[in-house]
Protein backbone atom coordinates (compact mmCIF):
# COMPACT_ATOMS: atom_id res chain seq x y z
CA UNK A 1 0.00 0.00 0.00
CA UNK A 2 1.36 3.50 -1.13
CA UNK A 3 0.50 6.31 0.78
CA UNK A 4 0.01 9.06 -1.70
CA UNK A 5 0.14 12.11 0.90
CA UNK A 6 3.11 14.25 -0.29
CA UNK A 7 3.38 16.38 3.26
CA UNK A 8 3.56 12.92 5.42
CA UNK A 9 6.62 14.12 8.09
CA UNK A 10 8.32 11.83 11.07
CA UNK A 11 5.94 12.83 13.87
CA UNK A 12 3.32 11.44 11.83
CA UNK A 13 4.90 7.90 10.59
CA UNK A 14 2.82 6.33 13.00
CA UNK A 15 -0.42 6.47 10.93
CA UNK A 16 1.15 4.75 8.12
CA UNK A 17 2.39 1.52 9.35
CA UNK A 18 2.78 -0.94 6.77
CA UNK A 19 2.45 1.81 3.79
CA UNK A 20 5.21 2.88 1.53
CA UNK A 21 5.76 7.20 1.77
CA UNK A 22 8.06 9.61 0.76
CA UNK A 23 10.15 11.69 3.24
CA UNK A 24 11.88 14.92 2.65
CA UNK A 25 14.69 15.07 5.86
CA UNK A 26 18.57 15.48 6.75
CA UNK A 27 20.85 12.91 7.52
CA UNK A 28 21.59 13.29 11.24
CA UNK A 29 24.00 10.06 11.30
CA UNK A 30 24.80 6.64 9.78
CA UNK A 31 26.37 3.88 10.69
CA UNK A 32 26.70 0.71 8.87
CA UNK A 33 28.97 -2.44 7.10
CA UNK A 34 28.88 -4.51 3.97
CA UNK A 35 25.37 -5.05 2.62
CA UNK A 36 23.36 -2.37 5.07
CA UNK A 37 23.45 1.07 5.90
CA UNK A 38 21.76 2.56 8.63
CA UNK A 39 20.39 6.24 8.39
CA UNK A 40 19.43 8.45 11.14
CA UNK A 41 16.97 10.88 9.50
CA UNK A 42 15.38 14.03 10.95
CA UNK A 43 12.75 16.76 9.55
CA UNK A 44 12.36 18.97 11.87
CA UNK A 45 9.52 17.37 13.57
CA UNK A 46 10.67 14.21 14.81
CA UNK A 47 13.41 11.84 14.26
CA UNK A 48 13.59 8.66 12.62
CA UNK A 49 16.05 5.24 11.62
CA UNK A 50 15.91 4.72 8.01
CA UNK A 51 17.27 0.98 6.72
CA UNK A 52 18.99 0.16 3.52
CA UNK A 53 19.48 -2.97 2.24
CA UNK A 54 21.73 -3.90 -0.27
CA UNK A 55 19.29 -6.72 -1.88
CA UNK A 56 15.91 -4.31 -1.64
CA UNK A 57 17.40 -1.53 -3.60
CA UNK A 58 19.34 -0.44 -7.17
CA UNK A 59 22.51 -0.20 -6.74
CA UNK A 60 22.76 3.26 -7.45
CA UNK A 61 20.40 3.67 -4.45
CA UNK A 62 22.36 1.27 -2.34
CA UNK A 63 26.07 3.71 -3.47
CA UNK A 64 24.10 6.90 -2.78
CA UNK A 65 23.21 5.61 0.62
CA UNK A 66 26.62 4.82 1.39
CA UNK A 67 28.39 8.28 0.29
CA UNK A 68 25.32 10.71 1.83
CA UNK A 69 27.43 12.87 4.46
CA UNK A 70 26.00 14.56 7.78
CA UNK A 71 23.24 17.06 7.49
CA UNK A 72 22.64 16.19 3.61
CA UNK A 73 18.83 17.05 2.10
CA UNK A 74 17.63 13.81 0.74
CA UNK A 75 14.20 12.99 -0.44
CA UNK A 76 13.73 9.20 0.97
CA UNK A 77 10.64 6.59 -0.15
CA UNK A 78 10.36 3.13 2.07
CA UNK A 79 8.43 1.21 3.86
CA UNK A 80 6.91 2.57 7.32
CA UNK A 81 7.18 -0.42 9.91
CA UNK A 82 6.65 -0.56 13.41
CA UNK A 83 9.11 -1.14 16.39
CA UNK A 84 8.41 -0.70 19.20
CA UNK A 85 12.34 0.12 20.43
CA UNK A 86 12.80 3.04 18.12
CA UNK A 87 11.89 6.94 18.77
CA UNK A 88 8.46 6.76 17.61
CA UNK A 89 7.69 3.27 17.65
CA UNK A 90 8.73 3.36 13.83
CA UNK A 91 11.48 2.36 11.24
CA UNK A 92 11.66 3.33 7.58
CA UNK A 93 12.94 0.26 5.29
CA UNK A 94 14.27 2.02 2.52
CA UNK A 95 13.13 1.57 -1.58
CA UNK A 96 14.78 4.62 -3.02
CA UNK A 97 16.63 7.59 -1.69
CA UNK A 98 18.11 11.18 -3.96
CA UNK A 99 20.53 14.00 -2.01
CA UNK A 100 18.87 17.76 -3.42
CA UNK A 101 22.05 18.42 -3.57
CA UNK A 102 26.30 17.13 -3.25
CA UNK A 103 26.98 18.26 0.28
CA UNK A 104 29.16 21.32 0.99
CA UNK A 105 32.02 19.35 2.87
CA UNK A 106 32.70 18.02 6.39
CA UNK A 107 30.15 19.25 8.73
CA UNK A 108 31.35 21.13 11.62
CA UNK A 109 29.23 19.45 14.36
CA UNK A 110 30.45 15.47 14.39
CA UNK A 111 29.51 12.65 16.73
CA UNK A 112 31.40 13.71 19.76
CA UNK A 113 31.88 16.12 22.27
CA UNK A 114 32.15 19.26 21.76
CA UNK A 115 33.04 22.54 24.20
CA UNK A 116 29.72 24.95 25.21
CA UNK A 117 31.31 27.47 23.31
CA UNK A 118 32.03 25.77 20.18
CA UNK A 119 28.42 24.63 19.95
CA UNK A 120 26.84 28.29 20.44
CA UNK A 121 29.44 29.29 17.74
CA UNK A 122 27.56 27.10 15.36
CA UNK A 123 23.96 28.13 17.25
CA UNK A 124 22.99 28.19 13.35
CA UNK A 125 23.81 25.22 12.74
CA UNK A 126 23.47 23.17 16.45
CA UNK A 127 19.92 24.26 16.45
CA UNK A 128 19.24 20.46 14.17
CA UNK A 129 20.18 18.52 16.60
CA UNK A 130 18.16 16.70 19.54
CA UNK A 131 19.20 18.61 22.59
CA UNK A 132 18.19 22.68 20.96
CA UNK A 133 15.31 20.89 18.54
CA UNK A 134 13.65 19.44 22.07
CA UNK A 135 14.06 22.53 23.98
CA UNK A 136 13.19 24.84 21.52
CA UNK A 137 9.48 23.10 20.81
CA UNK A 138 8.79 23.11 24.36
CA UNK A 139 9.43 26.90 24.08
CA UNK A 140 7.27 27.00 20.85
CA UNK A 141 4.59 24.82 23.04
CA UNK A 142 4.93 27.25 25.90
CA UNK A 143 4.31 30.24 23.43
CA UNK A 144 1.11 28.92 22.61
CA UNK A 145 -0.09 28.42 25.54
CA UNK A 146 0.81 31.48 27.40
CA UNK A 147 -1.74 32.93 24.05
CA UNK A 148 -4.30 30.04 24.52
CA UNK A 149 -4.36 30.70 28.74
CA UNK A 150 -4.43 34.43 28.42
CA UNK A 151 -7.55 34.71 25.74
CA UNK A 152 -9.45 31.84 27.77
CA UNK A 153 -9.46 34.02 30.58
CA UNK A 154 -10.49 37.13 28.97
CA UNK A 155 -7.52 38.82 28.04
CA UNK A 156 -6.28 41.31 24.98
CA UNK A 157 -3.11 41.11 23.78
CA UNK A 158 -1.55 44.33 23.67
CA UNK A 159 1.39 45.06 22.42
CA UNK A 160 4.06 47.56 24.50
CA UNK A 161 6.72 49.96 22.55
CA UNK A 162 10.65 48.97 22.38
CA UNK A 163 11.53 52.27 22.25
CA UNK A 164 10.67 54.26 25.76
CA UNK A 165 11.78 57.81 26.65
CA UNK A 166 12.17 56.06 30.79
CA UNK A 167 12.89 53.90 32.77
CA UNK A 168 10.51 52.11 34.94
CA UNK A 169 12.95 51.20 37.57
CA UNK A 170 15.73 53.70 36.80
CA UNK A 171 18.13 53.60 34.04
CA UNK A 172 21.44 51.92 35.68
CA UNK A 173 19.89 48.34 33.69
CA UNK A 174 18.85 50.33 30.45
CA UNK A 175 20.60 50.29 26.74
CA UNK A 176 20.54 53.73 25.73
CA UNK A 177 20.16 54.73 22.71
CA UNK A 178 20.93 58.05 20.68
CA UNK A 179 17.95 59.56 18.30
CA UNK A 180 19.86 61.35 15.89
CA UNK A 181 22.14 63.02 18.35
CA UNK A 182 19.22 65.00 19.16
CA UNK A 183 17.40 63.27 21.91
CA UNK A 184 17.83 59.83 24.24
CA UNK A 185 15.55 57.15 24.38
CA UNK A 186 15.81 53.46 25.83
CA UNK A 187 14.98 50.11 25.08
CA UNK A 188 12.48 48.91 27.06
CA UNK A 189 12.89 46.50 30.40
CA UNK A 190 9.44 45.94 30.42
CA UNK A 191 5.87 46.80 29.14
CA UNK A 192 4.46 46.89 32.42
CA UNK A 193 3.75 51.02 32.33
CA UNK A 194 2.32 50.33 28.90
CA UNK A 195 0.07 47.85 29.69
CA UNK A 196 -1.04 49.49 32.71
CA UNK A 197 -2.92 51.73 30.06
CA UNK A 198 -4.07 49.07 28.04
CA UNK A 199 -6.17 47.80 31.73
CA UNK A 200 -7.18 50.57 31.91
CA UNK A 201 -9.13 50.73 28.53
CA UNK A 202 -9.62 46.72 28.13
CA UNK A 203 -9.90 46.00 31.56
CA UNK A 204 -7.38 42.69 30.68
CA UNK A 205 -4.66 42.80 28.75
CA UNK A 206 -1.32 40.97 28.49
CA UNK A 207 1.83 42.13 26.14
CA UNK A 208 4.16 39.73 25.10
CA UNK A 209 7.61 40.36 23.58
CA UNK A 210 11.33 41.01 24.03
CA UNK A 211 12.66 42.91 26.56
CA UNK A 212 15.95 44.31 27.44
CA UNK A 213 18.47 44.42 30.41
CA UNK A 214 22.05 46.31 30.57
CA UNK A 215 23.11 43.82 33.12
CA UNK A 216 26.50 43.05 33.26
CA UNK A 217 26.02 39.45 34.39
CA UNK A 218 27.13 36.28 33.27
CA UNK A 219 25.37 34.08 35.62
CA UNK A 220 23.25 31.00 34.00
CA UNK A 221 19.84 32.93 34.69
CA UNK A 222 20.78 36.46 32.96
CA UNK A 223 20.46 37.47 29.15
CA UNK A 224 20.66 40.92 27.69
CA UNK A 225 17.88 40.42 25.70
CA UNK A 226 14.66 37.68 26.49
CA UNK A 227 11.20 37.56 26.32
CA UNK A 228 8.49 38.74 28.76
CA UNK A 229 4.60 38.41 29.43
CA UNK A 230 3.06 40.74 31.34
CA UNK A 231 -0.42 40.74 32.51
CA UNK A 232 -1.86 43.48 34.03
CA UNK A 233 -5.83 43.45 35.36
CA UNK A 234 -8.06 46.43 36.26
CA UNK A 235 -9.45 46.64 38.38
CA UNK A 236 -7.33 44.03 40.27
CA UNK A 237 -5.81 43.40 43.65
CA UNK A 238 -2.80 41.54 45.15
CA UNK A 239 -4.81 38.37 46.51
CA UNK A 240 -6.12 37.99 42.53
CA UNK A 241 -2.87 38.72 41.23
CA UNK A 242 -1.13 35.76 43.21
CA UNK A 243 -3.97 33.15 42.17
CA UNK A 244 -3.93 34.51 38.32
CA UNK A 245 0.04 33.76 38.60
CA UNK A 246 -0.76 30.07 40.01
CA UNK A 247 -3.64 29.33 37.43
CA UNK A 248 -1.05 30.08 34.87
CA UNK A 249 2.43 28.68 35.50
CA UNK A 250 0.35 25.29 36.24
CA UNK A 251 -1.12 25.49 32.83
CA UNK A 252 1.72 25.89 31.36
CA UNK A 253 3.45 23.24 32.78
CA UNK A 254 0.00 20.83 32.46
CA UNK A 255 0.29 21.89 28.66
CA UNK A 256 3.96 20.72 28.56
CA UNK A 257 2.99 17.36 29.71
CA UNK A 258 0.90 16.85 27.44
CA UNK A 259 1.87 18.18 24.39
CA UNK A 260 5.89 17.44 24.81
CA UNK A 261 6.54 13.94 26.28
CA UNK A 262 8.61 12.81 23.73
CA UNK A 263 11.32 16.15 23.89
CA UNK A 264 11.10 16.20 27.98
CA UNK A 265 12.10 11.99 27.51
CA UNK A 266 15.08 13.00 24.63
CA UNK A 267 16.30 15.65 27.55
CA UNK A 268 16.01 13.46 30.41
CA UNK A 269 13.72 14.77 32.61
CA UNK A 270 12.50 13.65 35.34
CA UNK A 271 8.75 14.90 34.70
CA UNK A 272 7.81 13.88 38.24
CA UNK A 273 9.37 16.67 39.48
CA UNK A 274 6.94 18.53 37.21
CA UNK A 275 3.62 16.96 38.87
CA UNK A 276 3.64 18.95 41.72
CA UNK A 277 3.64 22.54 39.57
CA UNK A 278 1.06 20.99 37.13
CA UNK A 279 -1.19 20.23 40.32
CA UNK A 280 -1.51 23.70 41.36
CA UNK A 281 -1.50 24.38 45.49
CA UNK A 282 1.32 26.67 45.59
CA UNK A 283 2.64 27.66 48.99
CA UNK A 284 2.48 30.85 49.80
CA UNK A 285 4.99 32.26 52.47
CA UNK A 286 5.61 35.93 53.67
CA UNK A 287 9.29 37.66 52.97
CA UNK A 288 9.92 37.42 56.85
CA UNK A 289 8.63 33.66 56.84
CA UNK A 290 10.74 32.95 53.85
CA UNK A 291 13.63 34.49 55.83
CA UNK A 292 13.14 31.82 58.73
CA UNK A 293 13.26 29.25 56.07
CA UNK A 294 16.44 30.31 54.45
CA UNK A 295 18.07 30.49 58.34
CA UNK A 296 17.05 27.53 59.29
CA UNK A 297 18.29 25.43 56.16
CA UNK A 298 21.31 27.70 56.80
CA UNK A 299 21.89 27.03 60.33
CA UNK A 300 21.41 22.62 59.90
CA UNK A 301 23.85 22.43 57.15
CA UNK A 302 20.59 21.43 55.10
CA UNK A 303 21.63 22.80 51.96
CA UNK A 304 20.88 21.76 48.06
CA UNK A 305 23.50 21.65 45.40
CA UNK A 306 25.14 24.54 43.79
CA UNK A 307 24.86 26.04 47.43
CA UNK A 308 28.18 26.86 49.10
CA UNK A 309 28.54 25.92 52.25
CA UNK A 310 29.22 29.51 53.53
CA UNK A 311 26.14 31.11 52.85
CA UNK A 312 24.86 33.69 54.95
CA UNK A 313 21.54 34.25 56.21
CA UNK A 314 19.71 37.23 54.71
CA UNK A 315 18.74 40.22 56.91
CA UNK A 316 15.59 41.74 56.91
CA UNK A 317 15.50 44.69 54.34
CA UNK A 318 18.13 42.74 52.17
CA UNK A 319 17.06 41.28 48.70
CA UNK A 320 17.07 37.67 48.55
CA UNK A 321 19.88 36.30 46.02
CA UNK A 322 20.39 33.75 44.14
CA UNK A 323 21.86 30.98 46.71
CA UNK A 324 18.84 31.73 48.85
CA UNK A 325 16.20 31.57 45.88
CA UNK A 326 17.71 28.30 45.58
CA UNK A 327 16.96 27.42 48.89
CA UNK A 328 13.75 28.11 49.09
CA UNK A 329 12.91 26.24 45.96
CA UNK A 330 14.64 23.09 47.61
CA UNK A 331 12.03 23.57 50.46
CA UNK A 332 8.85 23.04 48.51
CA UNK A 333 8.09 20.39 45.60
CA UNK A 334 6.57 23.20 43.62
CA UNK A 335 6.80 26.86 42.94
CA UNK A 336 6.41 28.90 46.16
CA UNK A 337 5.19 32.01 45.94
CA UNK A 338 6.74 34.65 48.14
CA UNK A 339 4.84 37.98 49.16
CA UNK A 340 5.33 41.22 50.91
CA UNK A 341 8.54 42.34 50.32
CA UNK A 342 10.05 45.57 52.31
CA UNK A 343 9.04 48.18 49.82
CA UNK A 344 12.41 49.89 50.16
CA UNK A 345 13.99 47.26 48.11
CA UNK A 346 11.09 47.24 45.25
CA UNK A 347 10.11 49.34 42.44
CA UNK A 348 8.56 53.03 43.06
CA UNK A 349 5.22 51.56 41.82
CA UNK A 350 4.31 49.28 44.45
CA UNK A 351 1.50 49.52 46.39
CA UNK A 352 1.94 49.51 49.98
CA UNK A 353 0.37 47.30 52.47
CA UNK A 354 -2.53 48.86 54.53
CA UNK A 355 -1.51 46.70 57.24
CA UNK A 356 2.64 47.63 57.10
CA UNK A 357 3.49 50.79 55.49
CA UNK A 358 7.15 48.89 55.15
CA UNK A 359 5.71 46.34 52.97
CA UNK A 360 4.78 46.72 49.74
CA UNK A 361 1.71 43.96 47.96
CA UNK A 362 4.09 42.18 45.64
CA UNK A 363 5.43 39.11 45.01
CA UNK A 364 7.70 37.23 43.20
CA UNK A 365 6.74 32.96 42.63
CA UNK A 366 10.68 31.03 42.81
CA UNK A 367 10.64 27.81 40.86
CA UNK A 368 11.69 24.43 42.38
CA UNK A 369 15.33 22.75 42.00
CA UNK A 370 17.58 25.96 41.73
CA UNK A 371 15.98 27.85 38.79
CA UNK A 372 14.98 30.98 41.01
CA UNK A 373 12.38 33.58 40.65
CA UNK A 374 10.34 33.15 37.31
CA UNK A 375 7.31 35.88 38.28
CA UNK A 376 7.55 39.07 39.75
CA UNK A 377 4.20 40.85 40.41
CA UNK A 378 2.38 43.34 42.16
CA UNK A 379 -0.66 45.62 43.17
CA UNK A 380 0.18 48.77 41.58
CA UNK A 381 -0.33 52.30 43.33
CA UNK A 382 -3.18 53.89 42.07
CA UNK A 383 -3.40 57.15 44.05
CA UNK A 384 -2.32 59.91 42.10
CA UNK A 385 -0.57 61.80 44.93
CA UNK A 386 1.08 58.97 46.36
CA UNK A 387 2.15 57.78 42.81
CA UNK A 388 3.67 61.22 42.00
CA UNK A 389 5.45 61.72 45.32
CA UNK A 390 7.05 57.96 44.82
CA UNK A 391 8.50 58.78 41.53
CA UNK A 392 9.96 62.45 42.65
CA UNK A 393 11.60 60.29 46.12
CA UNK A 394 13.21 58.03 43.34
CA UNK A 395 14.64 61.02 41.81
CA UNK A 396 12.88 60.14 38.12
CA UNK A 397 11.88 62.73 35.47
CA UNK A 398 8.24 64.00 36.87
CA UNK A 399 7.53 65.07 32.93
CA UNK A 400 8.67 61.67 31.38
CA UNK A 401 5.65 60.01 33.05
CA UNK A 402 3.07 63.13 33.00
CA UNK A 403 1.26 60.04 30.76
CA UNK A 404 1.71 57.65 33.55
CA UNK A 405 0.07 59.91 36.28
CA UNK A 406 -2.62 60.92 33.92
CA UNK A 407 -3.90 56.66 33.98
CA UNK A 408 -4.33 57.91 38.10
CA UNK A 409 -5.73 61.25 37.41
CA UNK A 410 -8.54 60.09 35.30
CA UNK A 411 -10.89 56.82 36.02
CA UNK A 412 -8.11 54.71 38.23
CA UNK A 413 -8.46 52.10 40.56
CA UNK A 414 -6.54 49.27 42.08
CA UNK A 415 -5.09 47.49 39.48
CA UNK A 416 -2.26 44.39 39.53
CA UNK A 417 -0.18 42.73 37.16
CA UNK A 418 2.91 40.57 36.27
CA UNK A 419 5.98 39.86 34.88
CA UNK A 420 7.06 36.28 33.88
CA UNK A 421 10.47 35.23 32.13
CA UNK A 422 9.82 33.01 29.41
CA UNK A 423 12.99 31.72 29.21
CA UNK A 424 13.93 30.77 32.86
CA UNK A 425 10.54 29.04 32.81
CA UNK A 426 11.85 27.56 29.63
CA UNK A 427 14.94 25.94 31.20
CA UNK A 428 13.32 25.15 34.56
CA UNK A 429 10.47 22.72 32.40
CA UNK A 430 13.38 21.55 30.41
CA UNK A 431 15.32 20.90 33.02
CA UNK A 432 18.80 22.48 31.42
CA UNK A 433 21.40 24.39 33.42
CA UNK A 434 21.54 27.68 31.18
CA UNK A 435 18.75 29.78 29.94
CA UNK A 436 21.04 30.72 26.48
CA UNK A 437 19.91 27.33 25.30
CA UNK A 438 16.00 28.45 26.23
CA UNK A 439 16.04 31.67 23.19
CA UNK A 440 17.34 30.47 19.71
CA UNK A 441 20.19 32.47 19.49
CA UNK A 442 21.02 34.14 23.17
CA UNK A 443 22.67 37.38 22.97
CA UNK A 444 24.46 38.14 26.82
CA UNK A 445 27.73 39.78 27.93
CA UNK A 446 30.19 37.67 26.21
CA UNK A 447 28.19 36.88 22.83
CA UNK A 448 26.49 38.70 20.25
CA UNK A 449 26.79 35.80 17.37
CA UNK A 450 25.96 34.12 15.21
Amino acid sequence: MTATDTNITISGLGAHVGETVTLNAWLTDKSGKGKIQFLKLRDGSGFVQATVFKNDVPEDVFEAAKRVAQEQAVRVTGEVRADERAPGGVELAVRDLAPYAESGGEYPITPKEHGIEFLLDHRHLWLRHRRPWAVLRIRDCVQRAIVTFFHGEGFVRFDAPFFTPNAAEGTTELFEIDLFGEDKAYLSQTGQLHAEAGALAFGKVYTFGPTFRAEKSKTRRHLLEFWMVEPEVAPGDHAGNMALQERFVSFLVRRVLEECRTELELLGRDVEKLRGAAEGNYPRVTYTEALEIIRGHIESGDLPKGVQADVQPVEWGDDLGAPHETILGYHFDRPVIVEKYPAAIKAFYMQPDPEDARLALCDDMIAPEGYGEIIGGSERIHDFALLKSRIEHEGLPLDAFEWYLDLRRFGSVPHAGFGMGLERVIAWISGIDHIREAIPFPRMLTRMTP
